[in-house]
């Protein structure tokens, strides 16, 4: 077994958790002062644990009011103006007690609204009550003043055709209307059109080397060496205007918080607090322009720095890179000379994680049903894994992240740890006891696969070993990329359906309750390939299946390089582009290929339906023939009413089923995604860069599943799809029955290099299949093999079926209960009940 690398300077009680500290088993989040500092339980006591908060327009109306007095200057300056106006003038707010300071111009929990991508929505929103606790909207609310509804109304025409939204829907054609959220829902698009893109991390080696100050002088002799003749550099020139504003804004409002902090201590009477505040202050006037010298210098201008990202975009998934790596010299020198004690830096981590939860962004009601409990959304923060030079990099900020998160137990950040075959023995156990505490946190991810496979997209070795987790899944190499990571998501069980029914949906028509744009059985929606009732051999159902996939892939490609090029138009993002490689190089904005790599990545949902299916319909039609291809049709129209022995027989373990490590099934599942996968990747996308495909669902599945009739593998109507890689749990029955070693196998059959924008999977075990050390040890056994078998990324829940069930009858007992969704840890409670109900329905899993 592998120890510990030098890295690992020492472990010390309270600061650094011994490697093998048990924190109990699906003790979740339910535990008070779970801190061994009294300062952080004193700030989780005053923490909402909760997504709720309040809708504030301050940062609508600053950067309104900038717009509309640089009318005629070129868009990336008027952004830039608008962002300046907002950082100079947001209110600025320290709270009791905290060491790291910096939100989002406004109070804890609250959230600001964003016009550049469209106001209609959230004034509509409160208009019919929708923003506000109500049954569309049982978690996730907003309350508002009068004041904040009346300002965002008044503002409502100026953003008339300057939006995102009102720029992109012109570009789209009927056919990608009707097959997106928009439509039918074979692919769901709407994120980036109501929000930025997001899904990244800046570059903190530019940051820690330069500074703001730094950065400046960088813009100064680009713009220094510009010929005004050609008209590249004219475009250039209104570039690096708009850097140089947002870079002068940057280091304004990091002073503002000094300045604050100042006056705070001038008026405080506690000793402690006072010199506290004094420090703040030193350390938010040294790094508004220059590089960190400390841990507390550094972990500072990393707060602050993804604020003003999340500030300017609104992206989701603005995500925290190789924490450990970039904070370890910090660490090391802080120890070395004096300057703060091992206990004091693991305190400041628990503080920083604080604020990341603190921080609260609005979505319409439909995305809060669909993904549910999301805060800022999908903050990541990586540890763990290779180092550039390919080696065992873990280190003691590695061990005090993990511990970070179960001394708050809050939601975010969500945290990835990164796993190879030469990950240390001490690591392997901290990452067994952590995913034993049944917070849903960590997620892993394997350097085994993970590498290669960015790297077959162009990536240098050294960038791939050095990549961090964005959001929920994505690999990305860190500050270099624009990756449009999570870029929508694709609905292949749809397709199959539409495969099976000659290019129609197969729900009832008029008669349906659950479609407001309902086409009807009768109406065609994709292309007309032939039906399962006529179909003479499974190879032309595998060839309807692939003719269907290629005309669904050609119209979400188009819609999202059309949501692409409004971004371009409308939202350059002038405060991003400074901290992303490759855009002050080129004096080329990020949203327009300014970065060093640039993709976009859809993701395929419903792997495990679409490989159940054709293996029911090879099975039970074209091998058996216990039935024949008409009547399995009829049957799946009438959703199973009537057909009662062959719904049973298609959930029974007499049909093959994916996830039972049986090579008839996985195969077809295999083929499900590799059809999928074909039809994406390389391709071009709007920003300069590729398309590259993922394999994961979120909660995606639930709504998929709930725009979608009853289906062959054996769903009735409106049942979520499978979720991520996973196998099928229909209503009555899983079809995954021969444990946690079976349905490893059968994922990692498929590969999981191919969905370079990354893959997921969920594994629920019941509390007592990880109890003592022999479960502990089961459970590194799983990952061991997860990774040699280069499964690409693995996460888990920890909580018996009949605690969910009670938490969902009971929720006021259990307000902290954390469950894994998928990418993402939240509070059930506050969870939709068909999530819920999927949570509960997925298998649970024990080594007997």
């Amino acid at each position: 077994m592998m120890s510990v690398a030098e890295n690992l300077i020492g472990i010390k009680p309270c600061a650094v958790e011994p490697f093998d500290k048990e924190w109990g088993v699906a003790v979740s989040a339910m535990t008070e002062n779970p801190s061994p500092f009294p300062r952080v339980n004193k700030i989780l006591a005053n923490t909402q644990m909760t997504t709720n908060g309040e809708v504030v327009a301050e940062r609508a109306l600053l950067v309104t009011e900038a717009y509309q007095k640089h009318a005629g200057a070129p868009q990336v300056v008027k952004c830039a103006e608008g962002v300046s106006n907002m950082l100079r003038n947001v209110p600025i707010m320290i709270f009791p007690d905290e060491l790291v300071v910096g939100n989002l111009g406004c109070a804890k929990k609250a959230a600001p609204v964003f016009p550049e991508f469209g106001l209609n929505w959230i004034i509509d929103e409160m208009e019919s009550n929708l923003l506000n606790y109500s049954k569309n909207r049982t978690h996730d609310y907003f309350t508002y003043t009068e004041e904040t509804q009346r300002g965002l109304t008044e503002i409502k025409d100026f953003w008339r055709g300057q939006c995102v939204e009102d720029v992109t829907l012109p570009l789209l054609t009927d056919e990608e209307i009707k097959g997106s959220h928009m439509g039918k829902g074979v692919f769901l698009a709407a994120s980036y059109i109501y929000s930025g893109a997001g899904h990244l991390g800046i570059n903190y080696e530019k940051l820690f080397t330069l500074g703001y100050g730094g950065i400046r002088k960088q813009i100064a002799e680009k713009m220094s060496v510009l010929d005004m003749s050609l008209p590249q550099d004219i475009k250039k020139k209104a570039f690096y205007e708009a850097e140089l504003i947002v870079c002068d804004a940057a280091t304004e409002y990091i002073m503002s918080f000094s300045r604050k902090a100042r006056g705070m201590a001038g008026q405080e009477q506690d000793a402690v607090r006072k010199k506290e505040l004094l420090q703040i202050a030193d350390n938010c006037q040294w790094v508004s322009e220059n590089p960190p010298r400390t841990f507390w210098e550094a972990i500072q201008l990393v707060h602050l720095a993804n604020c003003m990202v999340l500030m300017e975009s609104n992206g989701h998934s603005i995500s925290y890179g190789r924490f450990d790596q970039y904070m370890f010299p910090f660490y090391r020198n802080d120890l070395k000379n004096g300057t703060a004690t091992r206990e004091f830096m693991q305190e400041l981590i628990e503080c920083f994680f604080i604020k990341i939860w603190d921080m609260n962004k609005v979505r319409d009601h439909v995305s809060i049903n669909i993904f549910a409990n999301g805060g800022i959304g999908g903050p990541c923060l990586t540890v763990g894994g290779v180092g550039k030079d390919g080696l065992d990099a873990t280190n003691d900020v590695t061990f005090m992240a993990m511990d970070a998160h179960a001394h708050t137990r809050v939601p975010t950040p969500w945290m990835a740890v990164r796993l190879h075959n030469n990950t240390p023995w001490e690591l392997r156990v901290k990452l067994a006891n952590l995913i034993r505490l049944g917070t849903g946190e960590p997620k892993i991810f394997n350097d085994e696969v993970t590498i290669p496979s960015m790297l077959s997209y162009g990536r240098t070795i050294e960038e791939c070993r050095d990549y961090q987790v964005v959001g929920c899944v994505e690999p990305d190499a860190t500050g270099k990329e624009y990756g449009w990571h999570d870029a929508a998501y694709f609905n292949i069980a749809k397709v199959l359906e539409l495969a099976l029914n000659n290019g129609r949906c197969l729900e009832c028509g008029s008669t349906c309750p659950r479609f407001e744009v309902c086409a009807g059985a009768g109406k065609q929606l994709g292309l007309q390939t032939g039906s399962l009732a006529g179909f003479k051999s499974f190879d032309e159902v595998l060839e309807a299946y692939d003719k269907q996939m290629k005309y669904w892939c050609d119209r979400m490609v188009s819609m999202l390089n059309a949501v692409d090029i409004a971004h371009q138009t409308i939202k350059p993002l002038p405060y991003l582009s400074l901290l992303i490689e490759g855009c002050i190089e080129k004096g080329l904005d990020a949203t327009a290929g300014g970065a060093k790599y640039n993709f976009s990545g859809p993701q395929a949902v419903g792997i495990g339906t679409v490989g159940d299916g054709l293996a029911t319909i090879k099975q039970l039609v074209f091998e058996e023939k216990k039935v024949s291809g008409e009547e399995l049709l009829k049957a799946v129209k009438n959703n199973w009413e009537g057909y009662e022995p062959l719904y049973a027989l298609v959930n029974s373990d007499k049909v093959r089923h994916y996830g039972n490590d049986d090579d008839y099934a996985d195969e077809l599942a295999k083929f499900g995604l590799d059809t999928y996968c074909k039809h994406i990747e390389k391709r071009p996308t709007a920003h300069g860069g590729v398309f590259q495909p993922g394999s994961y669902s979120v909660a995606v599945n639930v709504a998929f599943g709930g725009l979608q009739w009853a289906s062959v593998e054996g769903r009735k109507a409106y049942e979520p799809i499978s979720d991520c890689m996973g196998a099928v749990h229909t209503n009555a029955a899983s079809h995954d029955v021969k444990g946690p070693s079976a349905i490893c196998k059968s994922v990692t059959k498929l590969d999981h290099g191919r969905s370079s924008n990354g893959t997921l999977l969920n594994w629920k075990f019941a509390p007592t299949a990880l109890s003592g050390e022999t479960g502990r040890d089961n459970l590194i056994s799983l990952l061991d093999t997860y990774v040699q078998r280069k499964g690409m990324h693995s996460q888990f829940t920890v909580v018996s079926r009949e605690t969910l069930i009670d938490a969902q009858a009971n929720p006021d007992k259990y307000r902290g209960l954390l469950v894994r969704v998928a990418g993402y840890s939240a509070l059930f409670v506050e969870l939709s009940k068909e999530l819920q109900d999927d949570i509960i329905g997925r298998t649970e899993l024990s080594f007997d």
